[in-house]
């Protein structure tokens, strides 16, 4: 009663981990997710392989947050300086 699987990609990497490197994959994952998905009759490289998948979709998500964020503080930034040079040329004029 499979619902949900990984793209083959990921499923090829997950058969391209070491022991040691597919147990630091699975150690990251949920417990209740893990037992789920082994509970619907899926193998261990495919679960690995959707939390390869998971992972990735995360990572892509937070390099987005943070593109945003560092795009805001740049802006921000900008904003500041215009203000100090305007704050500054106000003071030489009044001098």
């Amino acid at each position: 009663m499979k619902n949900r699987t990984c793209k083959e990609e990921y499923l090829e990497r997950a058969k391209l981990l070491s022991d040691t490197d597919a147990e630091l994959v699975l150690s990251r994952m949920s417990g209740k997710l893990y037992r789920r998905l082994e509970k619907e009759g899926f193998a261990k490289e495919e679960i690995i392989g959707i939390q390869l998948e998971i992972e990735e979709d995360q990572l892509r998500e937070w390099r987005e947050k943070m593109a945003g964020i560092q795009s805001k503080e740049k802006e921000k930034k900008k904003k500041r300086k215009r203000i100090k040079t305007k704050v500054r040329n106000e003071l030489s004029e009044c001098n």
